[in-house]
């Protein structure tokens, strides 16, 4: 079975989760008799998470024609001859509307009904509510058939969480393949020895514990990154680059997380999504490292000087999970050592238990299983 990345936006993304199969069609009868029959609707629905009657009626409502999906048969037909791309493009449409969240665009939401007759998504994932434009004809349709209530929702995380174990694995053999030649493991190991004796160095001088970076010398960090990025370099040239800066690998990470988002406002997740390969090249898939990644986030954000980006703090931090740059267990220790710490008070732990009480139910329900 063919299969193709949900939401048109994710299309290049080799590392992304969530997929359905390609759209396949066939025409059928003749005449005025003649009916487009979309053979693999059933699986296409299975896989957003939504009835194929749904789809089916979307369909006859864009292109002003009936349309029938036989819940006995799992036959989609809508009448007249409609070729595929035709029909895969209102598919997407279809999906941006009622499938993917209008937040993070993650496509594992549900649809709720409100008292007053307003159909919304809920996401699992940051927890964002998006209200539905009430306008398309495909409201009433929804209104009138209503979707179960879902069931299996355990088993379908623990596939959710099988896969995401099964897509890391191979997003890491694919890093090393195409970023770590022999020469390459060689560099990095002198570049990490390189830097834990300038740590070693500064953390002395300074008289600080764990190298703690001086207001100066943070600053310098950041301008030289920032001149960097404004040269246009690639991922792994900023990488090479990081690894002969003085100062601690947090200080530098910290330094570098300023220097890509310095000054964003709104649109804080998008950002971090644009950008995700300089973090990917920046740090190592350990401990350690995604540590070190969600410090620099929390002293990024506790310098901002709006809310609007803090308030995207969620939404960061599902992207850099669905990047794989993330795991639950690194940022479920990081946000319980937080409340626990001297920044216990910073908005930055109210705005992110969304993502973390996601987590947490996801984390509890498999271990129930």
């Amino acid at each position: 079975m063919s299969l193709q990345n949900i939401g048109a936006a994710n299309s290049d993304d080799a590392f992304y989760r969530y997929k359905m199969p390609k759209m396949q069609t066939k025409i059928e009868g003749r005449g005025n008799g003649i009916k487009t029959n979309i053979v693999n609707m059933v699986d296409i629905a299975k896989a957003l998470a939504r009835p194929a009657s749904y789809t089916t009626k979307y369909f006859g409502c864009e292109l002003g024609a009936q349309s029938k999906f036989d819940e006995k048969t799992g036959t989609c037909l809508v009448n007249g001859s409609h070729d595929t791309a035709k029909l895969a493009g209102l598919l997407e449409i279809f999906i941006k509307k009622y499938v993917q969240c209008y937040g993070c665009g993650n496509p594992e939401t549900e649809i709720l009904i409100t008292k007053n007759q307003v159909i919304q998504l809920q996401c699992a994932a940051c927890g964002f509510v998006s209200d539905v434009d009430m306008r398309d004809k495909l409201t009433s349709f929804i209104l009138k058939n209503p979707p179960e209530q879902k069931k299996g929702s355990k088993d379908k995380k623990a596939l959710r969480r099988a896969e995401k174990e099964r897509l890391k694995e191979e997003a890491a053999r694919q890093r090393i393949q195409e970023q770590l030649s022999a020469v390459t493991a060689d560099m990095v190991m002198l570049s990490t020895n390189e830097s834990e004796k300038k740590e070693k160095v500064i953390s002395k001088a300074s008289n600080k514990p764990n190298g703690i970076s001086t207001p100066d010398l943070h600053a310098t960090l950041v301008e030289e990154l920032k001149a960097n990025l404004r040269k246009g370099v690639s991922a792994n040239q900023l990488k090479s680059h990081v690894g002969t800066l003085s100062g601690s690998d947090q200080e530098k990470l910290s330094a570098l997380f300023e220097a890509l988002f310095d000054g964003i406002e709104k649109g804080f997740a998008k950002e971090v999504v644009k950008k995700k390969n300089y973090l990917a090249a920046a740090i190592n898939q350990d401990e350690g490292s995604q540590l070190l990644l969600l410090k620099a986030i929390e002293s990024f954000c506790g310098k901002v000087s709006t809310t609007a980006a803090l308030k995207e703090i969620a939404l960061v931090l599902k992207a850099l999970y669905d990047a794989d740059l993330l795991e639950e267990e690194y940022v479920l220790q990081w946000y319980q050592e937080g409340l626990k710490g001297a920044n216990k008070d910073s908005q930055i732990w109210k705005n992110a238990k969304p993502f973390i009480e996601w987590l947490q139910s996801a984390e509890s329900e498999s271990e129930e299983e």
